[in-house]
């Protein structure tokens, strides 16, 4: 008995399929005054990555820019806030 069929011996020609939905990303680069060490990248990546809809947050205190990877548009208000709220200042997007 083949793969393909049923147990009466009869053949099946329909195939399982699984459809799996890729959630759309987005990467946005900003542009973050104040962080002079790793321990500003630290903050600024836990306040950031506790927001809703954050997939990931990557810090480069010598070029002063935190790049953000969001399920879809980012939320620029609520992470100007995250980023204020840790002490530091959102200029804008790079």
């Amino acid at each position: 008995m083949g793969s393909c069929c049923t147990p009466d011996n009869s053949c099946s020609t329909t195939a399982e399929t699984t459809t799996v939905a890729v959630a759309e990303r987005t990467v946005t680069v900003y542009a973050v005054s104040g962080m002079t060490c790793g321990h500003c990248g630290t903050a600024i990546t836990a306040a950031v990555s506790a927001l809703a809809g954050v997939v990931s947050v990557d810090v480069d205190v010598a070029g002063g820019l935190v790049t953000v990877t969001t399920g879809g548009e980012p939320d620029d208000a609520a992470i100007t806030a995250a980023v204020d709220d840790a002490g530091y200042e959102l200029t804008g997007r790079a």
